[in-house]
């Protein structure tokens, strides 16, 4: 499964929100709702957040094994 739990930690890191990527980088707000709700978003807006925030793939998303029952 897909964690974007690296992309909130960086955000923060970087002292940007969501309201910045919002309306100063055109991010729709639906982009972070999806990320919010763990939902999948397309390469193209991981590219358009590697190059906002001048980071890596991993700084954005991260994949962690889900559990077998």
């Amino acid at each position: 499964m897909i964690s974007y739990e690296p992309f909130w930690q960086t955000l923060k890191d970087k002292k940007i929100t969501t309201y910045t990527l919002i309306n100063k980088y055109n991010i729709s707000s639906a982009t972070i709702d999806r990320m919010k709700k763990g939902n999948g978003i397309s390469t193209m807006k991981i590219d358009d957040f590697c190059r906002i925030l001048h980071c890596n793939v991993s700084d954005i998303i991260k994949f962690v094994e889900e559990k077998a029952e």
